[in-house]
């Protein structure tokens, strides 16, 4: 099986969630302005939720990938715990691309709230997250 994984990220929270993932399904953790270079069963997609939504550049790889992307796995990170997934899965079906129904999500460090988060049991629960999906 074909894996890549891909994430935006402002802060940095989701890139170390990103950087987990990466590790646990043996490939690299990209940002999504590096397009895929060659078709993938599954790509694991990190998201974080900006303002109810996720960031415009996201979409835009979406759309420049659609025909390379088998599946959509979705994990991130939150302040408000709330998670994009409804809303990317939205998007990508309307391009034919499914997406998983799991989707990993953990409170970000935004501000005052969730200091030191994401934190080291948050990365391993990412982790076996991503290997559970991709068995």
């Amino acid at each position: 099986m074909k894996v890549a994984v891909r994430y935006f990220s402002r802060s940095g929270n989701t890139k170390k969630l990103a950087d987990a993932v990466a590790a646990a399904v043996s490939v690299a953790a990209k940002p999504v302005d590096c397009d895929l270079e060659e078709p993938v069963d599954v790509l694991l997609l990190g998201t974080s939720l900006y303002a109810g939504t996720y960031d415009v550049s996201v979409a835009a790889f979406i759309d420049r990938n659609a025909d390379k992307i088998g599946s959509i796995v979705n994990f991130g990170s939150s302040a408000s715990g709330k998670s994009t997934l409804p809303k990317i899965k939205a998007y990508a079906e309307a391009k034919g691309i499914p997406v998983e129904e799991r989707m990993y999500v953990c409170p970000g460090h935004f501000l005052f709230l969730h200091k030191n988060r994401p934190n080291d049991q948050d990365l391993a629960n990412v982790a076996e997250f991503a290997k559970s999906v991709i068995r």
